[in-house]
């Protein structure tokens, strides 16, 4: 697994063993970090119920728009859960395979949309920390997408470092969700 061991699942308070439920009916068994999380129990509860809020169905932000944004932040990150996860929702969300192979290459690819590209520069404007995410970068935001969906993006950028950036130092491996590229090119980063 990874530097820290899961518990037995019995060790872990009933509350969180709900949500290991609902990860076994989802995913077919429970998530590595799950297990992680729920060492803090309180923490992995709030954590949780953060996603599931940004993930939900009335999101001003199209389903594959949000994985794509998520894969992304976890190949920056390295987090290697990560991508294997959102990569396979990712594709379940009708994205081809083709596309996401291109994800770390976005900017050199005809396979994004002027949407998707725009969304992925801000992800990784908040993600590698110079430059940072420029005023130019925020009134391109402000022309294409209302406010909520703005704070939305941001917020589900913000989530997934703080996910991505756990897993990869606790080193979560993989579960078997998907075989995609994991890391990213030092050239696929820069502008």
């Amino acid at each position: 697994m990874s530097v820290v061991p899961a518990k037995e699942i019995t060790d872990y308070p009933w509350f969180i063993r709900l949500f290991f439920w609902k990860q076994r009916r989802t995913y077919g068994r429970v998530l590595d970090p799950g297990l992680l999380w729920g060492r803090s129990p309180w923490v992995f509860a709030a954590v949780a119920l953060l996603y599931g809020a940004l993930d939900r169905r009335s999101s001003p932000l199209s389903p594959a728009l949000r994985s794509l944004v998520t894969v992304r932040v976890s190949q920056i990150n390295h987090c290697a859960f990560c991508v294997d996860i959102n990569s396979a929702t990712l594709a379940k969300r009708g994205v081809p395979m083709q596309k996401i192979e291109a994800l770390a290459a976005w900017r050199e690819s005809a396979l994004f949309t002027a949407d998707e590209k725009l969304a992925l520069e801000y992800a990784e404007a908040m993600t590698i920390t110079e430059p940072g995410v420029s005023d130019d970068l925020r009134a391109k935001l402000k022309l294409r997408w209302p406010d909520d969906a703005i704070v939305e993006l941001t917020g589900l950028i913000a989530f997934q470092n703080l996910s991505s950036k756990f897993n990869a130092a606790l080193d979560v491996p993989p579960q078997g969700f998907c075989v995609a590229p994991a890391q990213s090119s030092a050239s696929s980063l820069s502008p």
